[in-house]
C-alpha cells in the first residue's frame, strides 16, 4: 500500500507534524499532471502512481487545536487529454445523483423505492463495508412473516400493524427485527424500516447496542435527511456514541458531498479519540474523487501514518481516479499495488478496468479483462452469473455483438431482472432498439409490478435514439403503472425532448419536475439543456439554467462555467464581471477555460467606443 502514497509524494519545503492530528488546509508543493506537464518516461514506474492527485492547497496535519478551514476548495478538475480540454462529465453525472440530504419519496409497495444511480451504487458498497446493521449476514429464504405485515401496512401505521402481529401471538426477536430490517432495506423502503427501528425501541423488543443506533442514523439521514440525523447521533447515550455512529453519518455526508460537514465529522472522531479506521478515510477518498482529486494524496499520507490498511474499496476508488483522468499507466501500476499487497481485483474492479480501457480506445486489453471474468470454471453459470449484467454494457460499447449474443442466449430462457436491464441498454449502444424492446418485454413478464427503473431502461435507449413518439408511448405506460419517477426518467425525458429539438418542452419538463419531487435532478439534466442554449447563443436562457443549478444545491464547478461562458461567445457578447463571479465561488480557469474567457474578453467594447455609440 505505501507504495502507492510513496509513488504519489514529493514533499518539498513541506514540514509534517504528526501525533495527535487532525486535517486542515496547507499548501503542499508537487510536481505532477495536475500541475503542469512532465515526461513520464523520466520517472520509475512507482513514481507515477499518484502523480497529479495533490492539492493546491491541500491537507497537512497540524496541531490537534487548530481549526479546520471553512472555505475548503470544491471540484475543479484537470483537462481530459482526448477532450480538447472540457472536463470528464462523469464525475458531473455520478456527483449528481444524491438526494440524500433531503427527505425521501417512499415507494409502499414490494418493489424497490426508486431508480438507484451510481452514486448510490457507491453508497451500498459503502454499507457493506460498514456493517452497520446486526442483520448483514442474515440471509433468510422468502420474505418473513414479519416483513409481510409491514409491507401490507400503509406507513402510516406501521406500529399499528405491529402492535396487532403481536398480539396474534407471534414472537419478536433480535433476529427475526434483523431479518425484517434487511429485507426493508434491500426494497429500499427506509421510511418503514425507521418505522420499525423506533418501534422496536419504544416496545423494548431488543436491547439496542452501537450498530442498533448506527443502523439508526444511516436510516434518519435517508428518510429525514443528514442534518436530523447529526441531531439524532448528538442524543444517542455516550457509551454508545462511537467510531460506528460518526462514520455512518460521515458517509451519509460523503454521499450528499458536504465537504464542510464531512471534513468536520472526520476530525471529530479524531478529537473524540475514537480509532480511525479504512472505512472512514475511504469517505475522503470518495468525497475527494467527486470534488478535488488533488486532496487524494493526503488521505493516503494520512493513512501510512496512522497504519490503516486500504480495502478493495479503497483501491476501487484509486483505480477509478486514474481511470477517469485517462492515466491508465497509473491505472495499471495502482493494479499491480494491489496485488502485491495480496489484494486481488473482485469483477466490479475488473469491470472499471476494462471501461476505462475501452474510453482510452485500448479494445484489445478490453477484451482480455473481460475473458478473465469469464473464467471458465466448472459451474460458470450459477458462481459467476453475476457478472453477465456487467459484461453487456462493455461489450456493446466495444461493438462485439456476437459477444453480447452469446451471453445473453446463457440466461435468455430464465433472465434476472438486472440481466434484462444490462442487455437493454448493451441493445441500446448497438442500435438494436427491437431487441432492446424484447428485453423489455421479458423484463415485463418476470416483475409482477415494475417501478420506473424498469421503464428508464428502454425510455433511455428511445431518448439516445431521437424516438420522442416511443418515447411518449412509453411514458404513458410507466404512468398507467403508477411509477414513482425519479431523477433518472426526469433525465431520461429531458434528453428525448433535446434529442428531438425540443429544447423548450426539456426546459419546461426540468422545471416542473423540480417542483413535483423531494429527490434533487440529476446535474446532467440541466448542463444538457444548458448547452443546447449556449449552442444557440441564448445567454438568458443559459444563465437561468445556471441559477437552476445554484438553487438545486450543487456545488460551484468548472464545467457548469465552462457552459455558460460558452453561451457568451456563440452570442458574441462580452461576458462583464465573469472572472470575478468564479472567484466568488472558488473556482479557478483551467487552460481550456483561459481560451473561453479570452475569447469572450474580445468583444469587450472600449470606453470611447461605448461614448461614440
Amino acid at each position: 500500500m505505501w507504495t502507492l502514497r510513496r509513488a504519489s509524494i514529493h514533499l518539498r519545503n513541506q514540514e509534517l507534524v504528526w501525533g495527535t492530528a487532525r486535517i486542515c488546509c496547507g499548501k503542499l508543493e508537487t510536481p505532477g499532471c495536475c500541475q503542469g506537464n512532465y515526461n513520464s518516461e523520466s520517472l520509475k514506474p512507482q513514481k507515477l502512481l499518484f502523480d497529479g492527485l495533490l492539492s493546491s492547497p491541500s491537507f497537512f496535519t497540524t496541531s490537534r487545536h487548530s481549526k479546520l478551514y471553512e472555505d475548503v476548495r470544491t471540484f475543479s478538475s484537470q483537462a481530459d487529454a482526448k477532450s480538447g480540454g472540457k472536463e470528464d462529465d462523469d464525475d458531473d453525472v455520478e456527483d449528481g445523483f444524491s438526494e440524500l440530504e433531503t427527505p425521501r419519496d417512499i415507494a409502499e409497495d414490494d418493489n424497490e423505492d426508486e431508480e438507484s444511480d451510481s452514486e448510490d451504487t457507491e453508497l451500498d458498497t459503502i454499507g457493506s463495508e460498514n456493517h452497520v446493521e446486526v442483520e448483514k449476514s442474515l440471509k433468510p429464504r422468502g420474505i418473513s412473516s414479519l416483513t409481510k405485515a409491514i409491507l401490507a401496512a400503509p406507513a402510516s401505521s406501521v406500529g399499528t400493524a405491529l402492535d396487532k402481529w403481536v398480539e396474534e401471538g407471534n414472537e419478536i426477536s433480535q433476529t427475526e427485527i434483523s431479518i425484517s430490517m434487511s429485507q426493508l432495506r434491500r426494497r429500499r423502503l427506509y421510511l418503514k424500516a425507521l418505522q420499525l427501528s423506533e418501534w422496536a425501541e419504544s416496545n423494548k423488543h431488543i436491547e439496542f447496542k452501537e450498530s442498533n443506533y448506527a443502523a439508526r442514523v444511516d436510516l434518519i439521514s435517508k428518510v429525514k435527511g443528514t442534518y436530523k440525523a447529526e441531531e439524532y447521533l448528538e442524543q444517542i447515550p455516550e457509551e454508545f456514541r462511537g467510531e460506528l455512529a460518526y462514520r455512518t453519518l460521515l458517509a451519509n455526508y460523503a454521499a450528499t458531498t458536504n465537504v464542510k460537514k464531512c471534513e468536520k465529522i472526520f476530525n471529530k472522531i479524531r478529537d473524540l479519540g475514537l480509532p480511525l479506521t479504512c472505512f472512514s478515510c475511504n469517505q475522503l477518498l470518495l468525497l475527494y474523487k467527486r470534488t478535488d482529486k488533488k486532496k487524494i494524496a493526503d488521505v493516503l499520507l494520512l493513512m501510512e501514518k496512522e497504519n490503516i490498511k486500504p480495502t478493495l474499496f479503497t483501491y476501487w476508488i484509486l483505480i477509478d481516479v486514474k481511470g477517469l483522468s485517462r492515466d491508465i499507466t497509473g491505472m495499471e501500476q495502482i493494479v499491480e499495488t494491489m496485488k502485491a499487497d495480496g489484494v486481488e481485483p473482485d469483477d466490479k474492479i475488473r469491470a472499471s478496468l476494462a471501461r476505462h480501457y475501452v474510453a482510452a480506445d485500448l479494445k484489445e486489453k478490453a477484451e482480455a479483462v473481460l475473458k478473465e471474468m469469464e473464467r471458465d470454471d466448472e459451474d460458470t453459470l450459477k458462481n459467476h452469473r453475476k457478472v453477465y449484467s456487467l459484461l453487456f454494457p462493455i461489450y456493446a460499447s466495444l461493438g462485439k455483438e456476437d459477444e453480447v449474443e452469446r451471453i445473453w442466449k446463457a440466461c435468455e430462457s430464465n433472465p434476472r431482472w438486472e440481466e434484462c436491464l444490462a442487455i437493454i441498454d448493451a441493445w441500446g449502444k448497438l442500435g438494436k432498439v427491437e431487441k432492446a424492446e424484447e428485453a423489455f418485454n421479458k423484463l415485463l413478464q418476470k416483475i409482477k409490478k415494475p417501478n420506473s427503473k424498469h421503464f428508464t431502461a428502454l425510455l433511455k435507449v428511445y431518448a439516445n435514439h431521437k424516438m420522442l413518439t416511443k418515447g411518449k408511448e412509453l411514458v404513458k405506460k410507466m404512468e398507467s403503472c403508477g411509477c414513482v419517477i425519479g431523477p433518472l426518467t426526469w433525465d431520461a425525458l429531458v434528453r428525448l425532448y433535446v434529442g428531438a429539438g425540443e429544447v423548450e418542452k426539456a426546459a419546461s419538463i426540468l422545471e416542473k419536475a423540480v417542483k413535483q419531487t423531494k429527490k434533487r435532478l440529476m446535474l446532467l439534466s440541466y448542463l444538457t439543456i444548458m448547452d443546447k442554449y449556449s449552442e444557440r447563443g441564448d445567454v438568458h436562457n443559459a444563465e437561468k439554467m445556471f441559477l437552476m443549478i445554484r438553487r438545486s444545491g450543487y456545488p460551484s464547478r468548472l464545467r457548469v462555467y465552462q457552459g455558460l461562458v460558452q453561451a457568451y461567445i456563440n452570442a458574441k457578447k462580452p461576458a462583464y464581471g465573469f472572472i470575478d463571479r468564479m472567484k466568488a465561488d472558488n473556482i479557478f480557469p483551467n487552460k481550456y477555460m483561459s481560451g473561453q474567457l479570452a475569447k469572450v474578453d474580445a468583444f469587450r467594447k472600449s470606453a470611447i467606443a461605448d461614448l461614440l455609440e
